[in-house]
């Protein structure tokens, strides 16, 4: 089983790319049954191949859940693969945040 570390650095990777973030956001917009896949391609205007790849990434990051309805196949986001990502990277980068977010508030 991957690290914590391991898990999230793969998060990220996947995340990395521009076309991956549009993705995400889109599927996120779409509420918590997901988008289909040809809605998918029509916002990022990409080849089915290429949204397969971009796709499969973040399938297999964690970060989307997918499935098959008949002949269509839907993508929703994992919000709990999501909040995991972001409650780590808030944790564990900003352990300070919260002391300085106080300090100017006060101010």
């Amino acid at each position: 089983m991957p690290s914590k570390l391991d898990t999230h650095a793969s998060q990220l990777s996947a995340l990395g790319h521009p076309v991956r973030l549009k993705i995400l956001r889109f599927v996120v917009q779409a509420g918590s049954e997901g988008a289909p896949a040809g809605n998918i391609q029509g916002h990022v205007d990409l080849p089915a191949s290429t949204l397969s790849h971009h796709l499969k990434r973040l399938v297999d990051a964690g970060i989307l859940r997918s499935r098959g309805e008949g002949t269509f196949h839907f993508y929703a986001a994992d919000y709990t693969s999501l909040r995991a990502l972001t409650d780590y990277l808030w944790e564990d980068f900003c352990r300070e945040c919260s002391t300085v977010l106080e300090v100017r508030a006060v101010s």
